[in-house]
């Protein structure tokens, strides 16, 4: 089966089917072409999408990650950004294996058959051109042969008139030879022309248009073939990425069997758990005995946890008291500062001691005029809000040892603080060690460095390192603090949670900016606070009458502080005084000097000696000098 034994006459269909196989090629390059542009932009809206519900960095979202359930949505995410990456492989090995090959194919095939058509089209002009010869030679044979007919017919009728003349009839005679002479040429002249034709013809259509036609078929059967493998690759590339894509698939599948339900429970739990227990029930409090309102004993009114008294209200308001909130607490929101104590100094001496940032001295007012402003001030950063919103507290929002928090939160806050602290240790270590191995390289070979060069840096990583410690011993010795100080269940601490709850509920927006922290937080004194309930007016005289806290022990003054926080006091080195109020775990010490002289001091700055027997007792104590 060959197109030149077959098809040698259909030169011109022949010409129209190949140029239309090279439009289909055209057609099917054009087809993978925009097929890879889909996969790119299927890719890139994939990219788009995994972008667009990836969690951001430093924020909120990225902490909900923790769940199973999240962990396995942000599995799916980044799979499915791998599967978005498997189909711009798709695109890339089309463009490169299919789309470039069958373009530069092409344009091969477009030359090889221009070549192979300009061969056939100047084979036929050939033999065109040997067809007019010999029509020529058969045209110039004819019109001879008539000539010499003529001529004959002529020299007969000349040769027969007897009044001819005899010149005449041999020049007539003469004239037929000649014509007769002219016509054999021309015979001859055809019958060589007719043959080198018959030739030519016989090799053009057994020989020349034969081959050519044979080199157009094998130009098309390969360009079908192509077409064929092209297609095959087309799937290929398809195949080669589905392993991936099922991994992908199967990691996706993975991640949903991870989701554990009990440990997102559990989680939860450790998130949001303040370690305090739920309120107990309130006792019944008997009003039958007119002006005689007694408390429950498990009201927050009762006597501290150390078995000293607990002050009283002054006749005019004893059945009005500060809701929730026993008086030595709100004296501590009212007065207490508002900061962490400064550090002790390095040096004993008064004139080396740093006084550190303080505020302004406390100023002498009506302990009445001083609750009006805690009730009608406008919350600005810290407030209360519903514990159903939950206890956390946003970071960078509290103090630095996170006493806003429950003792649970707290102590997560500080452990994470610790393990950060303790891997910034790590790498400056590291660092050191790296300087230091340059350091003895540059002592073998001084031809490569200054060996000093690197002395600074080293000096500053040892700084460095050295602040980190110092800043991992304060978070270890608050962790350990919280630790050794988580509540164990009571009656108050059981009843304090629910009293908050209730409090939300009744729309109050005074915000306590000292030891209550934001968001409905708890500290380590809420087991020890009393439950009252009054309404929110009439405080004015409820305080005016009250009795000054019992001492519980003295102090003594290790370095001169200023005190010009609110709240504050100064004491002078060597100054021993009475100690009223214990460190609650906020770096302060609430100490008095004489009946109308107290405030708080940093515990580090002083020595406290505890006595559970020291009685009230206000005369002035002898400054001592060491």
């Amino acid at each position: 089966m060959s197109w030149g034994t077959e098809l040698w006459d259909q030169f011109d269909n022949l010409e129209k089917h190949t140029q239309w196989g090279i439009d289909v090629l055209e057609k099917y390059i054009k087809f993978v072409k925009e097929r890879t542009e889909i996969e790119l932009s299927y890719a890139k809206q994939l990219r788009n999408l995994s972008k667009k519900y990836q969690p951001k960095k430093n924020s909120k979202e990225e902490e909900e990650y923790r769940y199973t359930s999240t962990r396995a949505f942000l599995a799916t995410l980044n799979e499915m950004n791998d599967y978005a990456g498997q189909h711009e492989v798709i695109s890339e090995n089309m463009t490169s294996l299919i789309t470039a090959e069958l373009t530069r194919y092409v344009q091969e095939l477009k030359q090889e058959r221009k070549s192979h058509f300009h061969d056939g089209r100047k084979a036929q002009q050939h033999i065109e051109t040997c067809w007019k010869q010999l029509e020529a030679s058969k045209r110039r044979f004819e019109r001879d042969c008539k000539e010499a007919d003529r001529a004959q017919q002529y020299f007969e009728k000349m040769d027969a008139d007897i009044n001819v003349t005899k010149a005449d009839v041999e020049k007539a005679r003469q004239q037929a030879q000649l014509r007769h002479q002219m016509a054999e040429d021309s015979k001859a002249e055809y019958s060589s022309t007719l043959q080198k034709f018959n030739s030519e013809q016989h090799e053009h259509y057994y020989t020349h248009i034969p081959n050519i036609f044979q080199k157009i078929q094998e130009m098309e059967e390969r360009r079908i073939v192509r077409i064929g493998e092209s297609m095959k690759t087309f799937a290929e590339v398809d195949r080669q990425v589905i392993p991936i894509i099922g991994k992908c698939l199967d990691e996706i599948t993975k991640a949903a069997e991870s989701v554990d339900h009990k440990n997102d429970s559990q989680m939860v739990i450790e998130a949001f758990k303040s370690g305090f227990e739920p309120p107990g029930d309130v006792d019944f409090e008997d009003f039958t005995q007119p002006m005689k309102r007694t408390v429950s004993e498990s009201s927050l009114s009762n006597s501290r946890g150390d078995g000293k008294s607990e002050p009283k209200f002054g006749s005019k308001s004893k059945g009005k008291l500060w809701p929730f909130i026993k008086k030595n607490k709100l004296m501590s929101l009212l007065t207490s500062p508002h900061q962490p104590p400064p550090p002790p100094p390095a040096s004993a001496s008064p004139s080396a001691v740093p006084n550190g940032p303080q505020s302004p001295k406390q100023q002498k007012e009506p302990l009445s005029h001083r609750f009006n402003e805690f009730m009608t001030s406008k919350p600005k950063i810290h407030c209360f809000r519903s514990l159903k919103r939950g206890l956390s507290l946003k970071l960078g929002a509290g103090p630095e040892d996170f006493s806003n928090l429950p003792p649970e939160q707290r102590r997560k806050k500080l452990q994470q603080k610790v393990d950060e602290l303790n891997r910034d240790i790590q790498k400056e270590m590291d660092s050191r060690d790296a300087l230091t191995k340059m350091k003895d390289v540059y002592i073998k070979n001084p031809q490569m460095g200054d060996a000093a060069s690197v002395d600074h840096r080293l000096a500053e990583l040892g700084q460095n390192i050295e602040k980190l410690r110092l800043e991992v011993q304060k978070f270890e010795g608050w962790l350990a603090e919280v630790e050794g100080r988580l509540p164990a269940r009571s009656e108050q601490s059981r009843r304090q949670s629910g009293v908050y709850e209730a409090q939300n509920a009744s729309g109050v927006n005074s915000c306590a900016q000292d030891r209550e922290s934001p968001d409905g937080s708890y500290t380590e004194e809420q087991s020890q606070e009393t439950e009252m309930k009054v309404p929110a007016t009439d405080f004015d005289d409820e305080f005016d009458d009250e009795e000054p806290l019992p001492t519980i022990g003295t102090c003594k003054a290790l370095y001169t502080f200023e005190g010009q926080n609110e709240g504050t006091i100064s004491v002078a080195e060597g100054e021993m005084l009475y100690v009223i109020e214990e460190d609650k775990g906020d770096g302060w010490t609430r100490i008095r000097r004489n009946e109308d002289e107290e405030g708080y001091v940093p515990t580090s700055y002083v020595e406290v000696y505890l006595d559970k027997n020291a009685k009230d007792v206000h005369k002035p104590l002898q400054k001592i000098s060491e």
